[in-house]
């Protein structure tokens, strides 16, 4: 039984602005209004691909508290010009998904801002498994989803590939929840996050 699919991607930059520039660059369309998460001290600009995926930059918020916690997808260690850095699957039962998947994608915490409400599964490291390279897991509570209230720009996600030297291992631990073709694996040595975009402007790719 499928238990996980595609909810959204996320971009890691050193500030907000960078990654949004990055992004807006590259797809050639503008990003939505910056949204906070206090609990990890983050923020965020979103982008629909359609009415059920979006696409986030994420970047530390240096106006907002530090959290007494690893932030997640790794941001504390993030450097570097803007990446491709995460895929976010959703379940609508983040517990059984977390009992059938090895240890090391994390415990739940619960979110919300305004009214979304949701579970995240947070690795105490911030560090998800296969060096961060694996999927974070998440859960809407509600009817309340971000990507079907953004505006639409006519964005869609082609394709997603993750490189990584044990994508086949991946690949094979979470084939018995993922639908087929959500991702494509590839093994090679160094680890990367890639995308295609179908864009009013053509083709465009981000990694």
């Amino acid at each position: 039984m499928t238990l996980l699919r595609l909810d959204h991607l996320a971009l890691a930059a050193e500030t907000l602005e960078a990654g949004r520039a990055h992004v807006e660059h590259a797809l050639g369309v503008d990003l939505a209004t910056r949204g906070e998460h206090p609990h990890m001290g983050t923020h965020n600009r979103l982008l629909s691909l359609g009415p059920e995926v979006y696409f986030e930059a994420i970047a530390i918020n240096p106006a907002a508290p530090a959290p007494d916690h690893p932030r997640w997808f790794n941001l504390d260690n993030f450097e570097g010009p803007p990446k491709l850095s995460n895929w976010i699957l959703a379940t609508d039962d983040l517990e059984a998904a977390l009992d059938i998947l090895p240890a090391g994608f994390g415990k739940p915490v619960a979110l919300e801002r305004g009214d979304f409400k949701w579970s995240m599964a947070v690795p105490d490291d911030g560090i998800l498994p296969w060096g961060g390279w694996g999927p974070a897991l998440i859960q809407w509570h509600g009817a309340k989803h971000p990507a079907p209230l953004l505006p639409d720009q006519h964005i869609r996600l082609g394709s997603l590939v993750l490189r990584h030297p044990q994508a086949t291992d991946i690949a094979q631990t979470l084939a018995p929840l993922l639908p087929r073709d959500t991702v494509l694996f590839d093994d090679t040595e160094l680890p990367s996050l890639s995308a295609t975009f179908d864009t009013p402007h053509g083709r465009r790719s981000l990694t």
